[in-house]
């Protein structure tokens, strides 16, 4: 699905064009990335989020290896974002970085949830691990809504991901079939991404928990 995303993005896509009929130039190609790693970003630290609460509830260990195994994958696509995002911001202003809301806030959501996996390698009691690493699972969310509701509560340089343009509040916007197909394969590519990965680094956590209680025995 990755290899067809991408032949798409490539090799499918008209040439781009903004509201006044400019050509873009092929780093805007980079959106079909960007957005999607951001979006199921969101998406695993809501995994995160509602497994933690299934744990409070329940105290089933495999909600709390949900929640590992999501944030870990979410970790790796939320640093993609910054890369992505670093290379798009290059390309329109000229700089790798701007300390403007949407940048600012998507590196405090990744060391958020970096600290969420540093909080778990520094316990050693598994029940007292699990406890604490829900309550911050559920608490570290809040960096979320923030993050993707930041170009909305504060003035800022990103474009808007809905309800407005690609360009900026004042361009032309994402138009067009071909265009909203090639991001929705995009999207759908690393959805599956995250899914497999989540599902691999659950099986492997699993046998490794039931090996160190085998040991145990």
């Amino acid at each position: 699905m990755l290899v067809v995303a991408f032949e798409a993005i490539f090799f499918y896509l008209p040439v781009m064009k903004d509201s006044v009929g400019n050509v873009l130039d092929s780093s805007f190609n980079i959106f079909y990335f960007h957005m999607p790693i951001a979006i199921v970003a969101y998406l695993a630290f809501f995994v995160v989020f509602v497994s933690s609460i299934l744990h409070l509830r329940e105290n089933d260990s495999k909600w709390d290896i949900v929640s590992l195994s999501a944030a870990e994958v979410g970790v790796i696509f939320a640093f993609l974002v910054l890369a992505t995002g670093s290379i798009w911001a290059k390309a329109i202003w000229g700089w790798y970085w701007v300390w403007e809301p949407r940048l600012t806030t998507s590196l405090v959501l990744f060391l958020v949830y970096v600290g969420y996996l540093m909080l778990r390698t520094a316990l050693d009691d598994p029940l007292k691990r699990a406890r604490l690493s829900a309550v911050f699972g559920i608490v570290a969310f809040v960096s979320v809504p923030l993050s993707f509701l930041s170009i909305r509560i504060w003035r800022s340089a990103h474009p808007l991901m809905f309800g407005g343009s690609l360009y900026g509040q004042e361009g032309g916007g994402l138009e067009g079939s071909s265009l909203l197909l090639v991001l929705l394969l995009n999207m759908l590519a690393f959805v599956m991404s995250f899914i497999s990965l989540t599902s691999f680094k659950f099986q492997n956590e699993k046998l490794g928990r039931e090996l160190e209680m085998a040991k145990g025995r």
